[in-house]
């Protein structure tokens, strides 16, 4: 198996002795972000104040064009940004504002950002949720759209890819087809989705929401997140800023314009850093000849071998965990789950070791990246018999 080490060389150089197998929260940074990062600051000193008119002319539009191809979205100018999916959420809910709560259909498998929001706002009244759970799992899609069926919500938000357990859900095409801009908003998280496999959302593209962001798969770090918003949907968020119609700031005063696009999810002044480095890191895929397709099954045989060395006993105690296999077939997420009793134990005794993991509950999530290879596999196993005994 080829390596790619060498594009990750400042990262991995500077902790040579961890194990970070964490790819699936902070994917460790390419070089070639290192570079868009001090593209950024040259641009701030260069051209000051003008760099505004940079970032909008074309670094957002090249992020734009990244994001669309890797989503085979049919218009760029849908997506917009804010500095996580948050700010993008609390809009996108700002814009369906009714007399009454808010019916939301979601699963109890959803990232804390929309669990705690979402229950907070329940607390108010302000919704009322409907929980869908994700176990068992070879019936998840199935039972949600039957719920969509029974009782068609205001709002349906879920996972592509259940953060915890890796769980996909395949039906977009029939939620997209419960969609409409008057009726029913769709949204989909597709943050353990984007660049972690391959996606194809044309034929939902004018009805459901898409959110996503570059801190995980697209090896980009914080500040990158964004939406796809579908062009009737949603007009006019009552969460706005100032950004939302930044090409007619100085033409109207006193009336509250939105762009046309996407734009009109956008908030006020933002740190475009991470957009910066999402650029460069799509750009070194492109020299590598790299994409999500040939990167997914480089990371399927690497997770094909962790998963047969634990259940052979060759990395210790993590045998005695619950292999989650949410899906029966691929594509599968860039991690596992192991379900057991020990999963927060073992995560904080593995750091001490300065082997990276993560853990939700009783599952331990281990995450596979560009950087790994078949050599990272053998010292994971020893280095968690060595930690866990």
């Amino acid at each position: 198996m080829k390596s790619y080490k060498r594009l990750f060389s400042r990262a991995l150089a500077a902790a040579p002795g961890r194990l970070h197998f964490a790819a699936h929260s902070h994917h460790l940074w390419p070089d070639a972000s290192y570079d868009g990062h001090m593209e950024a600051w040259d641009d701030a000193a260069r051209l000051a104040d003008r760099k505004w008119e940079r970032i909008f002319g074309e670094v957002i539009p090249q992020a734009q064009r990244n994001i669309a191809s890797e989503l085979r979205l049919p218009d760029p100018s849908t997506i917009s940004f804010a500095p996580n999916t948050h700010e993008l959420l609390v809009r996108i809910f700002s814009a369906r504002a009714e007399n009454r709560p808010l019916d939301v259909l979601t699963s109890d498998g959803e990232f804390h950002s929309f669990r705690r929001q979402s229950g907070r706002w329940a607390e108010d009244g302000r919704v009322r949720l409907r929980i869908v759970a994700c176990e068992p799992f070879a019936t998840f899609t199935e039972r949600y759209l039957a719920e969509l069926e029974r009782a068609k919500p205001d709002i349906a938000f879920l996972s592509h890819v259940m953060f915890k357990s890796g769980l996909r859900f395949d039906g977009a095409r029939e939620l997209a087809s419960r969609a409409a801009a008057y009726g029913m908003w769709a949204v989909l998280d597709l943050y353990h989705s984007f660049m972690a496999m391959p996606c194809d959302f044309a034929a939902v593209a004018d009805r459901v929401f898409l959110l996503g962001g570059g801190y995980k798969y697209a090896m980009s770090g914080e500040g990158a997140a964004y939406m796809h918003a579908p062009p009737s949907f949603a007009l006019r968020p009552q969460n706005t800023g100032w950004f939302a119609d930044f090409g007619a700031i100085e033409a109207r005063q006193g009336e509250i314009g939105y762009g046309r696009d996407g734009s009109r999810f956008m908030g006020a002044t933002f740190d475009a850093t991470g957009v910066y480095r999402f650029n460069a890191v799509r750009a070194m895929l492109e020299r590598e000849a790299l994409n999500t397709e040939l990167i997914t099954n480089r990371m399927a045989t690497l997770r094909t071998t962790l998963c047969a060395a634990i259940t052979s006993g060759e990395a210790g105690v993590l045998g005695e965990a619950e292999l989650l296999r949410p899906n029966a077939a691929g594509p599968h997420a860039r991690f596992i789950s192991l379900r057991h009793p020990s999963a927060t134990q073992w995560k904080a005794r593995l750091f001490e070791h300065d082997i990276i993991t993560d853990a939700r509950d009783d599952v331990l999530r281990i995450g596979l990246g560009l950087y790994h290879d078949e050599a990272d596999i053998e010292k994971l196993c020893a280095g968690v018999k060595e930690a866990l005994g």
